[in-house]
This record gives structure tokens, C-alpha cells and sequence, in this order.
């Protein structure tokens, strides 16, 4: 009896909207034995669905795939990775794959995203257990000493943070993840709960035993329905793993963590708000001091860290702090992920290491603008972000850097080209507007940041 083919089909929301489900089924109507695995999404969204086979060469890659198209492409030998104008090749090999030094990414588009089986035979859990080996002040060392920071945004030292709740004397203690990815372009933090849950599960359980914590929140935006789906059943999944819950792995520390969902409020991408919102309160900031991390949650110590951040965590502890902090540069530590949308020819996600220019991550891996016209300016750091014009585009990308970094915590990266004049405005730089408009002129000098064209 012919062996079944092992084939991947990406259920990541981005293939999904673009007919990942319906290719799935036709696959599995080809008439062949196959076995359909859903993976998360490689990154490539310009290949969405991408389908990858197995063959003795490796993974070999055929998009983007169209429903209507599979039975064509299984006549044509796609189930034994022959040739084709849609075929991509060897998925590992792609320059866009291959040049990434994938840390919170390792496992995406690789895995079964709720196997636990596959999780841990890709080195899922080594973190963990690493850290439970040892004393909740050396996991905290650890992590300070990596020089991670925050990815939600301002770039704090997650370690200072962690040993600020650690140290901070009380009973309840929380870790709270902020998922509520709000800013437009971005999508990493849906990708990674998406296509490697167990990642952000263990990376959440690894911070509450450093500080003393028993209980965590994922706090997820409710525009992501597939992500709480993954997550909450993800959690299951680790507590009858024996990976959450009273007796973690075996060492007696217990942890567990829940999934909530915010009610569409920007603001809770603060983390004071959601905190608020997560007391079942209306979503609104709170002063400071006193900072979470002596008065969050209930009024307890609370760890907040984004997505990112937090998945950062396992191979920190897994491959010790220097290889983390051997990546990057000056005070940017470890690496991005960098999210490219707008006009742009390569829309995805691209992780590498810090100090990447501007111009490399547009141009090389992104394929300049989408309609083939110049790169004008760049947003980088979400909408709340800079624009850098194109003189600009050599700059490096880190979370901090002089003079004018091309600061990128919120990893989003826009793209924009025009053909006519372009009102520009970035409040300390060079470069100004003509014309502009009487209500921007009303305005005073260096109060406002956009871009706008007719």
C-alpha cells in the first residue's frame, strides 16, 4: 500500500481569507492518499495558500494556490513536487526564509500549531524546564542579562520588570499578556498565537514562575476569532500535557493561564487600560504612579509584556542569554519581526536580528512598491509611528539609537508612493510640507505627524 503524502495547508486567518480551507478540501478529494496537516502561514502572504508537500528534497512550496486550480495541479504532479509555474521550490531555500533568523518564529509555518507531539520534537519545553531546574531569581537574571526589551511599544527592559513584581511582597501575583494588536498593519502577534501557541503558553509560564506568579490573562482583541480559538484550545491541550496547572511538569509549581476577550477598544492596547478592562471595567488609562508592576491586576504585582515579548522567552532560557544577546546592535538586542504591508510588492512577516537598514527590509525582501513607483516614505512603528522619507532609508532598525533611529518596537513597517505632491510632515526632522493645507498651518509647530496625497 502507497504510504500517504504528508501535505500543508497553512490555517493561519490571512490563507483562510484568500480560500485556504476550500484548497484544503480539495486536496483531501484528490484521490490519492494524502494527509492533510494545517500549519501556520510562512510569512509570505503574497504566496497565501501556499501549500507545501513533502518530498525526499525537502518541503517543496506551490502558491498562491486557488481552489479551482488544485485538481490541475495534482494531474501535473504536485503530490510528488514535480515542477510548475506555481512552484516555489524548496520552502527552507527561499531567499525570504532563509536569510531570517527566526527565534519567536522558529516553529511557524513548521508545525501542527496544537500537536503537542510536534511542539516538543522542535524543541518545545526545553525553556521551561531549563528555568524550573533553577531558582526564580536566576531565570529573572537571565532574561535581564539577554538586554530583551519590550516589543509592545516603548522598549522597557522586560528583566528590570520581572524583578520589580518579583521583588515587590504579596501573595497574587499575575502575568498578562496584551494581544490586543490594534495598530493597522500589524499582525504579527495574530500570526504567532495562530500558528504556535505553545510558544506564548510556555514563555508566559516560564515569566510566572520567575516572579512568583500562579495565574496569567491573555488579553485578546476580539476582531481575532481564529486566534482565540487557538489559544483557548492550546491551553487545554497544555494542561493535559501536564504543562499548565497545579503540578507544571512535574516540579510542583502551579500556573495556569485564561483567555479573554476585549470588546474593541483601542485604548486597551494600553496596558493600564486593559488592565482595567480585564477588572471588567470600562477600558480607560490609568495614572502613574503606582506602575503595574507593583499595582496591576486587582491591585496586585503584574508582568505585562506583549506577544513578542514573551515568546522570546523560551529560547532565552533554552540557549542561555549570550546567543540571545550575540544578536543585534548597541542596546537592540536579539531580533524583529518586522511586519510589511501597504504598497508593497512582498507583504509578510520578516524576522531577523536588529540593525537591519530600512532600505534591505523594503527593497530586497519586500520588492519595493507593489505598483512599481518610487518608495516616497516608509512608516515605521505603527500609525502612532515616524515617516522616514527615502533619503532616509539607510538608517538601521533598533529600539534605540542616535541620532534618529528608525525606532521600530511596534514592528510595523507601511509603505507609501506617489506621483503627486505629498503634504509631509515629522515633527523634528528636515524634511517639511508644500503646500500645506490652512488647518495644518492653524496647528502648532511640530504638533502633528502624517501623510497625506491627492
Amino acid at each position: 500500500m502507497t504510504a500517504p503524502v504528508t501535505v500543508y495547508v497553512p490555517c493561519d486567518s490571512a490563507a483562510l481569507s484568500v480560500g485556504a480551507d476550500l484548497v484544503a478540501a480539495e486536496l483531501e478529494a484528490a484521490g490519492r492518499p494524502i494527509r492533510v496537516v494545517r500549519n501556520g502561514s510562512r510569512g509570505m502572504l503574497w504566496l497565501e495558500p501556499l501549500v507545501e508537500v513533502v518530498t525526499d528534497r525537502g518541503r517543496i512550496g506551490y502558491g498562491p494556490v486557488e481552489p479551482e486550480r488544485v485538481g490541475d495541479l495534482v494531474a501535473a504532479g504536485l503530490l510528488d513536487g514535480a515542477d510548475h509555474e506555481l512552484c516555489q521550490g524548496v520552502v527552507d531555500q527561499l531567499p525570504w526564509l532563509a536569510d531570517q533568523t527566526r527565534i519567536c518564529f522558529a516553529r511557524v509555518g513548521i508545525t501542527d500549531p496544537l500537536s503537542p507531539e510536534d511542539y516538543l520534537a522542535h524543541g518545545g519545553m526545553a525553556g521551561l524546564r531549563r528555568a524550573l531546574a533553577r531558582s526564580g531569581g536566576d531565570v529573572v537574571a537571565e532574561v535581564t542579562e539577554s538586554g530583551l526589551r519590550g516589543r509592545g511599544g516603548a522598549g522597557f527592559p522586560a528583566g528590570i520588570k520581572w524583578k520589580t513584581v518579583a521583588d515587590t511582597p504579596g501573595p497574587d501575583k499575575f502575568v498578562c499578556c496584551n494581544a490586543d494588536e490594534g495598530d493597522s498593519g500589524t499582525f504579527a502577534d495574530r500570526m504567532l498565537m495562530e500558528g504556535d501557541p505553545f510558544t506564548l503558553v510556555e514563555g508566559m509560564t516560564i515569566a510566572g514562575y520567575a516572579v512568583g506568579a500562579q495565574e496569567g490573562y491573555i488579553y485578546i482583541r476580539s476582531e481575532y476569532p481564529d486566534a482565540v480559538r487557538t489559544m483557548r484550545k492550546a491551553i487545554e491541550i497544555a494542561r493535559a500535557q501536564g504543562w499548565l496547572g497545579g503540578d507544571v511538569l512535574g516540579s510542583g509549581v502551579r500556573f495556569d493561564l485564561h483567555v479573554r476577550v476585549g470588546a474593541g477598544a483601542y485604548i486597551c492596547g494600553e496596558e493600564t487600560a486593559m488592565l482595567e478592562s480585564l477588572e471588567g471595567k470600562r477600558g480607560m488609562v490609568r495614572a502613574k504612579p503606582p506602575i503595574p508592576a507593583i499595582t496591576g491586576l486587582f491591585g496586585k504585582p503584574t508582568v505585562v509584556n506583549n506577544v513578542l515579548t514573551l515568546a522570546s522567552v523560551p529560547a532565552i532560557l533554552a540557549d542561555g542569554a549570550p546567543a540571545y544577546q550575540a544578536l543585534g546592535v548597541e542596546r537592540s538586542r536579539g531580533t524583529q519581526v518586522f511586519q510589511l504591508a501597504g504598497n508593497i510588492a512582498r507583504g509578510g512577516v520578516f524576522e531577523t536580528a536588529f540593525g537591519l537598514s530600512l532600505r534591505d527590509l523594503a527593497e530586497r525582501y519586500g520588492g519595493a512598491t507593489r505598483t512599481g513607483r518610487p518608495i516616497r516614505a516608509v512608516q515605521v512603528g505603527g500609525p502612532l509611528g515616524a515617516y522616514v522619507p527615502e533619503s532616509g532609508l539607510d538608517l538601521p532598525l533598533s529600539t534605540r539609537r542616535s541620532p534618529r533611529p528608525a525606532r521600530c518596537s511596534a514592528t510595523a513597517a507601511s509603505w507609501f508612493s506617489t506621483t503627486r505632491s505629498t503634504w509631509r510632515r515629522w515633527r523634528g526632522s528636515r524634511w517639511s510640507s508644500a503646500p500645506r493645507s490652512p488647518a495644518a498651518s492653524a496647528r502648532p509647530a511640530g504638533s502633528a505627524r502624517y501623510v497625506a496625497w491627492r
